[in-house]
């Protein structure tokens, strides 16, 4: 008999945010400089109407070096928010690093300690879930918590592409990537 507790453990998917889910602007810190990547919406929302978590998952050392404020930050993601529900998407929640590169923290990626707080808080079960970005290290976060990495072409991926290292799925943009979760075939 199966224990209830991991029975009822949810999947999801991470998601980078820069370069992933929106243009990467080096350092987004105007909301009003928002701009969806074409088919991160249909995406995201064929994730949510599959029954799969949705959680982004973003260092912002730019908050560590006095480029935003937390104030702003939470702007950016409302302005997501609200680009996203134009598709009828939502992400479930949203973990940053405020650190810069230089701060030592832990909580940085590659360091997968978003993710396990974002397991622990949602009761998600990491072997069955995914983290997708557009660099290494994202690639790197996915594989140090258990779940399948991918890599999107998007942003930086291009230029990733052969620093990567193994990855169960590299595609042009989120949607490749979500209609190989979802186990759509072109």
């Amino acid at each position: 008999m199966a224990d209830s507790g991991e029975s009822a453990r949810r999947r999801a998917v991470f998601l980078d945010r820069d370069g992933t889910i929106n243009m990467d602007s080096n350092y987004l810190r105007d909301p009003d400089e928002f701009q969806l990547i074409p088919g991160t919406g249909e995406a995201i929302k064929a994730l949510n109407d599959a029954g799969w978590l949705v959680i982004v998952i973003t260092d912002q050392s730019g908050i560590g070096r006095g480029w935003l404020t937390e104030e702003t930050l939470n702007l950016i993601h409302q302005r997501m928010a609200t680009h996203l529900a134009v598709y009828g998407a939502h992400v479930d929640a949203i973990y940053h690093c405020p650190h810069t590169p230089y701060d030592q923290c832990s909580c940085r990626k590659p360091s997968p300690e978003m993710v396990f707080r974002a397991a622990q808080e949602h009761n998600i079960d990491l072997r069955k879930s995914w983290f997708v970005g557009d660099r290494a290290k994202d690639v790197e976060t996915g594989h140090r918590a258990g779940c399948h990495p991918a890599l999107v072409l998007t942003g930086f991926g291009q230029g990733e592409l052969f620093s990567a290292g193994h990855t169960d799925v590299v595609a042009e943009d989120l949607y490749g990537v979500v209609k190989t979760i979802l186990g759509e075939r072109n």
